[in-house]
């Protein structure tokens, strides 16, 4: 059974896009030649060869280009970029964001991290192909000349934190005097992650899928203000207090939290020792970008989590607990909405999400079970299974609205090689055939949603090692030329495999 076959699309009739008519090509024109003599013949043949030395030469020449952000046209993608641009995801998180921060990281000074914790998780590898999965450390960390900032708006456990930078130091990868943490930034405690499953038993059916990694908990902490920062380590006079006050809050908060005298006094003794060792770490890290904004370094700022996922424009209450869209980005880091300038939106070639949460364009069963070992969907932070479907035009084109991106990068565009046919979820509509103009808040309505699918032509042939825009199969340019007239945003840069050089600039 193929892929598409065994789909649920919905009630809504899929609606076919015509296959155009092959035409030859301009440079394919059929000419008439006269036959050469023998000693013309040989005369060409050199000839031939001298022009085939020449033109593997200039394809050199431009693979090399593009390796360094430059599309065949001759534009410099990444040179190009804003002093300071951002990378954010466009669906549930996962997109693939971790990889492109990477790349970009080598052509910028400092890379930041706004939002979120330890449960944004980013699949990096380095040069020779060792994979890194990272979850607090920016993902600039593996280029040996750029700054990594863990802004103020980050929730950061330290134990974690540390783990990580061991695994990285242990690796060969240098973070001595390369990892700022904002003084501003909060404290992530053990406590906060039991609270986190306490709360999702509690919501029973309705829990919301969390990674259990204390998210939501710590900036509930932060927003009610009993939260401690990074700041407060310095203080250790008056942590025990503080501690004692949150202890006593989830205590009050969940009958099966048990806080002992003990447990109170084995966590201020960790981190007293976890206070000297990120001493050095410690920054006033808007002072810092401030400042660099005025020398005119190059900041790149790293998304975790996306836009689906933001408290304010995401699947509430299915969403994560912080601004993972634009906005997240001022707040989070302490700069001001005029230095941001480009926005790269990360988007897959088709959806997933993590978690419980509506999800219109989801493929149910077989299907999806296909598209997601193909994907080999799987969470970097917890290695749950990720729920699939078609690439939902909706959802995405409200995410390009809420952030303004100034270009796309459309990952994983090879998991849908050898596919007859691709789906594009392009419009929703009630079960009686109302119009749903944009992406609803409304759960009840999410859950009405019947979207209508404009069947694109798929490509049956691998396109992971292609790296030419121009090479790629001619379905493969009009899924992606598609996509671009539907949302309005250009897709710049696609991702054809999980290598640093698999990515075409277009």
């Amino acid at each position: 059974m193929n892929l598409t076959s065994s789909l649920r699309l919905g009630t809504a009739t899929p609606t076919p896009t015509p296959t155009p008519t092959p035409t030859l090509p301009t440079f394919c024109s059929t000419v008439s030649l006269k036959l050469p003599s023998i000693h013309a013949s040989h005369h060409l043949l050199q000839l031939s060869k001298k022009v085939g030395v020449v033109y593997s030469a200039a394809n050199q020449v431009i693979e090399k280009k593009q390796q360094h952000g430059v599309t065949e046209s001759g534009v410099d993608r990444i040179g190009s970029l804003t002093q300071v641009s951002g990378v954010l995801g466009c669906q549930w998180g996962d997109e693939g964001k971790g990889k492109l921060v990477d790349i970009l990281a080598n052509h910028f000074d400092i890379v930041a991290r706004c939002q979120g914790g330890a449960n944004a998780g980013h699949t990096i590898y380095n040069s020779e192909g060792k994979k890194f999965a990272l979850h607090l450390v920016p993902s600039g960390i593996l280029n040996e000349d750029t700054m990594c900032v863990i802004g103020n708006g980050v929730v950061v456990h330290l134990p974690g934190l540390f783990k990580e930078i061991d695994g990285l130091e242990a690796n060969g990868v240098s973070c001595k005097g390369r990892i700022l943490v904002s003084d501003r930034a909060h404290l992530l405690f053990d406590f906060h992650q039991e609270v986190d499953g306490l709360r999702e038993e509690e919501l029973a059916k309705s829990f919301i899928g969390t990674t259990k990694r204390g998210i939501g908990p710590c900036y509930s902490s932060k927003v009610i203000r009993n939260g401690i920062r990074v700041g407060d380590l310095r203080h250790m006079d008056t942590f025990h207090q503080k501690l004692d006050i949150m202890l006593s809050d989830a205590a009050s908060r969940f009958q099966h939290f048990n806080k002992t005298p003990n447990m109170l006094k084995e966590e201020v003794e960790r981190y007293e020792r976890y206070a000297e060792r990120l001493e050095p770490f410690i920054t006033d890290t808007v002072h810092f970008l401030n400042e660099a904004i005025t020398e005119k370094k190059k900041i790149l700022v790293e998304g975790g989590q996306a836009t689906m996922l933001d408290i304010d424009f995401g699947t509430y209450p299915f969403v994560t607990s912080s601004s993972p869209s634009a906005g997240g980005i001022c707040t989070g880091l302490g700069i001001a909405p005029r230095v941001v300038g480009d926005l790269i939106g990360v988007v897959k070639a088709y959806t997933t999400r993590v978690g419980s949460g509506p999800f219109p364009t989801e493929i149910l069963g077989q299907g999806g079970d296909l598209l997601r070992s193909s994907g080999q969907e799987f969470g970097t932070t917890t290695g749950r299974p990720r729920r699939c479907g078609w690439l939902d035009i909706v959802a995405l084109k409200y995410c390009c609205q809420i952030n303004g991106f100034s270009s796309l990068n459309l990952t994983k565009l090879d998991v849908l090689s050898n596919l007859p046919e691709i789906p594009l979820g392009v419009s929703y509509k009630l079960a009686d055939g109302t119009p749903v103009n944009a992406f609803p808040a409304d759960l009840r309505t999410l859950e009405q949603i019947k979207v209508d699918y404009e069947v694109m032509p798929g490509w049956q042939t691998d396109i992971s090692s292609i790296r030419k825009y121009s090479n790629l199969p001619k379905a493969a340019c009009q899924y992606i030329a598609r996509i671009e007239e539907l949302v309005g945003v250009p897709v710049n840069y696609i991702g054809i495999g999980p290598g640093r050089d698999a990515l075409i600039y277009k």
